[in-house]
């Protein structure tokens, strides 16, 4: 299939000369739009949900019992196995969604755009910091509804905290702290011990293993170099595991539990990440690591440093029992007084120094719903919370983290030159090669 190359794609975009989404073009906003649903098994299952009172047009995947598991309760769907195909029908849709892998989301969702598609793209948004940028610049380009698919941000409670952060609650924020219990990754001992999602693989399987007969698997590794199939890489979620495939924990829970902080603390690029955690391993990401970021101050908002906890590193206040000894959270440390939050529940710590406390008005307007809002921003023009140019820059801070913890030493990062610039080690892990016949744009 023709496509546009990167030079010229972003010369059309420069030029204001995409397409406008069809959609906006031909119909009215109260009618339904046609969706493509690039991924339909795993999370791309939970996502089709999410959207199924809209016209559901193509189903595409590369196991086709996932697709024909689909066509079920959308029998008019076109199927497909290569989301490249897809768009050799791009008249028939507005919109996609994109459940695919990681290391495939950006191909999937750099065509959407490039074809003036609305689309929704499961987190996290991509691979690694370069195509993060590539996607977030490009989109900014149009006026294209994007979504980012962090669900949780769509919740009440991260409003309440967000606007208890921003009126002061706790005073001026200059530490941050978030810590996940998942460990999903190269499993040490110690993390035998404290979690029981546990796959005992140390390397690279060298059996050559028949794939199962629903399953493309050069369709399935799409840009990533060829390898054997193994099934400790498929089904989701083993494939988080690999670096090839997948960036563990730290880009997978990254995207929901920073996310809190990120629109809190008003964040964007980090000027300085370092990490800790177990030696490198060139195959598999870790099960526990520790990365702490700077960010610099933010109009009337102090430098902050972040660090991220994750699998058996936690942070000082959790260990000596400072703090309730939630699983997961993230705690913000102020001038005067903590903030702590889950996903559904937030504490003001000391509690009795809170027990008067009067909070703020609501602010933050409730949303639709995460995947209601992204539909009515494609029927409307309406802003999405979570889009690509927020998304695309929380995307590149956490594969920060993993890129300081691979490279092995303190990054001091230049966002605007996407380069660490005094480690020149760090851009094997910005960018990546990708497989004879696979372009980026």
């Amino acid at each position: 299939m023709p496509r546009p190359s990167r030079r010229a794609f972003l010369a059309s975009a420069a030029a204001g000369t995409f397409a406008a989404p069809e959609f906006l073009r031909a119909r009215g906003a109260n009618e339904k739009l046609n969706i493509a649903i690039i991924g339909s098994g795993g999370r791309g299952g939970a996502n089709l949900n999410g959207v199924k009172g809209e016209n559901i047009v193509a189903l595409c995947d590369v196991n086709s019992e996932a697709v024909e598991s689909a066509a079920k309760a959308h029998k008019s769907a076109r199927k497909f196995a290569d989301f490249r195909k897809v768009f050799d029908h791009a008249k028939e849709f507005d919109a996609v969604v994109v459940s695919t892998c990681e290391h495939t989301h950006a191909f999937a969702t750099l065509l959407a755009i490039q074809h003036g598609k609305h689309v929704y793209c499961e987190k996290p948004l991509t691979h690694n910091i370069a195509e993060a940028r590539l996607i977030r610049e490009a989109a900014g380009k149009t006026k294209l509804a994007t979504q980012m698919g962090t669900q949780i941000h769509a919740e009440d409670n991260y409003r309440r905290v967000v606007e208890l952060i921003q009126t002061g609650a706790v005073g001026p924020v200059r530490e941050v702290h978030v810590w996940v219990g998942r460990a999903w990754g190269l499993q040490s001992a110690e993390d035998a011990k404290a979690n029981k999602d546990i796959v005992f693989v140390t390397d690279r399987p060298k059996d050559d293993v028949k794939p199962p007969a629903t399953l493309d698997w050069d369709l399935w590794l799409g840009p990533a170099q060829a390898r054997p199939f193994n099934p400790v890489y498929v089904p989701g979620p083993k494939w988080y595991r690999w670096w090839d495939f997948g960036n563990g924990t730290m880009s997978d829970l990254g995207s929901h539990w920073n996310d809190l902080p990120f629109w809190a603390l008003k964040l964007k690029a980090p000027t300085a990440v370092e990490a800790n955690g177990p030696k490198p391993h060139a195959e598999i990401a870790p099960a526990s690591m520790q990365a702490t970021y700077e960010f610099p101050a933010r109009g009337d908002m102090p430098a902050l440093k972040l660090t991220w906890h994750q699998g058996t590193y936690k942070p000082p206040q959790w260990s000596k029992k400072e703090i309730p000894q939630w699983d997961s959270g993230v705690l913000f440390v102020g001038d005067k007084g903590l903030l702590l939050s889950s996903y559904t529940r937030h504490l003001l710590l000391p509690e009795k120094q809170f027990a008067d406390f009067e909070r703020p008005k609501p602010f933050i307007e409730k949303s639709r719903g995460h995947y209601a809002e992204w539909i009515h921003a494609c029927k409307t023009g309406a802003p999405t919370t979570c889009n690509f140019e927020y998304a695309g820059w929380l995307t590149e801070s956490n594969h920060l983290g993993n890129v300081a913890f691979r490279a092995g030493q303190r990054l001091e990062w230049d966002a605007t030159k996407m380069k660490a610039t005094n480690c020149a080690a760090a851009d094997a892990f910005i960018h990546r090669k990708y497989r004879k016949g696979w372009k980026l744009g």
